[in-house]
């Protein structure tokens, strides 16, 4: 399953091509910057979580099949990942992304509408190590303040129907916030993939009149969650809901939803168009832990839009604005839990890691959804096929053999 996977990222995404041009910044290279690539990728496909792990698989057979040589030692693989520009493996994920568009394996969430979700992560914290890119903050302990050193990190995901793409990444910088960050990731975004979303989902932090400029500029959408009680955009919304009916709907899995959609206010001075505010009374019916009798549930939810609602109708606007949470489920929970991205494999080459790890997943998913009959993927689940690509590995790099393709 790991040799078909790999045929099929070099078959249609010209993976083998695309890691020989990258470069990094050693003047005498001694080990080829495509076997190290290549040693990386199959180290996240696998999902190893580190690079001592990997080079305890230095055996015959598998990699000299795969990188032409012996495998790169753990410090080799960390030193020269630092010297990469990640600019070159944003170039990857970027071509990556225009095949699958070419192959019609991304499709509007509604209409004409692509969606990416954006939102900040905190991968890794540390009170010894330290490096010129780490933030840093006060932690008060009983022995006094104490300095702590971390990384935090803006991601796109894209929104591709079956399956989410990671899209990119932006480091946040000493001395800014996270808005900052994000702001600088879709201004790269919209220059190297200006056709790839026109809208863009993010959650209370996002709701500020810069964002909304920004993606104007750009010609984007945004889509933010509105929780600011104190905001008068939110006041003014809550005093026109006792006079304007709701719209009352129930979606797919059950959930009845009460909708107040206003538009053309103005109570947003610094917003240069008319905003326009969903808010959604949801109602669902879950079966208790405690006494096991159904219980219904009721939450709240306040969005803050630029979408005129003959664009984007309240019914559909609804789950839209709820898929904000694949970048959390699908997004940073599965990067974290399942492809051991929070891992630190070397210090500075955080965001070269990061990148390789949101390649290998854009792989996985591409190969599951993609490649795999829906008769052997409905009975299996993604960790299922996880297991198996990291067994042949093993089976390949112990018994000395690759094992068949028939899977």
């Amino acid at each position: 399953m790991l040799r078909r996977l790999l045929r099929y990222c070099d078959k249609n995404y010209r993976i083998d091509t695309l890691l020989g041009d990258v470069r990094d910044t050693r003047r005498r290279p001694i080990i080829p910057l495509r076997a190290i690539l290549q040693s990386g990728l199959v180290m996240a496909l696998t999902r190893m979580g580190s690079l001592n792990a990997l080079e305890q698989t230095r055996q015959r057979g598998y990699w000299r099949r795969w990188i032409g040589g012996a495998l790169p030692s753990a410090d080799s693989i960390g030193r020269v990942c630092a010297q990469v520009n990640p600019d070159d493996i944003r170039n990857i994920i970027r071509e990556m992304y225009t095949r699958l568009k070419r192959n019609k394996a991304i499709r509007p969430v509604y209409g004409k509408f692509y969606a990416i979700v954006i939102d900040g992560h905190e991968p890794n914290a540390s009170y010894v190590r330290c490096c010129p890119k780490c933030l840093l903050r006060g932690i008060q302990t009983n022995q006094g303040e104490i300095v702590q050193f971390y990384h935090r990190y803006v991601m796109a995901q894209l929104l591709c129907g079956s399956f989410s793409m990671c899209l990119d990444m932006e480091p946040q910088r000493p001395g800014e916030d996270e808005i900052a960050a994000a702001l600088r990731l879709i201004e790269r975004l919209c220059k190297t993939m200006p056709r790839a979303f026109n809208l863009i989902l993010g959650d209370g932090l996002y709701a500020r009149a810069n964002v909304f400029k920004e993606a104007l500029r750009r010609r984007k959408h945004v889509i933010a969650v509105l929780k600011d009680e104190r905001r008068e955009l939110l006041q003014d919304v809550r005093g026109i809901m006792k006079k304007e009916p709701p719209v009352t709907f129930t979606d797919k899995n059950g959930c009845k939803h009460v909708c107040w959609d206003i538009e053309n206010l103005t109570t947003w001075s610094t917003l240069p168009v008319e905003a326009r505010v969903v808010y959604s009374v949801e109602t669902t019916v879950a079966t208790s832990p405690d006494t096991k009798r159904k219980e219904e549930k009721t939450s709240e939810w306040a969005w803050a839009t630029d979408v005129p609602q003959k664009e984007l109708p309240t019914q559909e606007f609804v789950p839209i604005a709820h898929a904000r949470w694949k970048i959390e489920n699908n997004g940073f929970n599965e990067l974290v839990n399942q492809w051991r991205a929070d891992h630190v494999y070397k210090h500075e080459a955080m965001d070269v890691f990061w990148l390789i790890t949101m390649l290998a997943y854009n792989f996985f998913h591409a190969f599951i959804f993609l490649n795999l009959k829906p008769q052997i993927r409905k009975n299996h689940t993604k960790l299922h096929w996880a297991a198996r690509m990291a067994t042949e590995l093993y089976a390949s790099l112990y018994l000395g053999y690759c094992p068949s393709d028939s899977s």
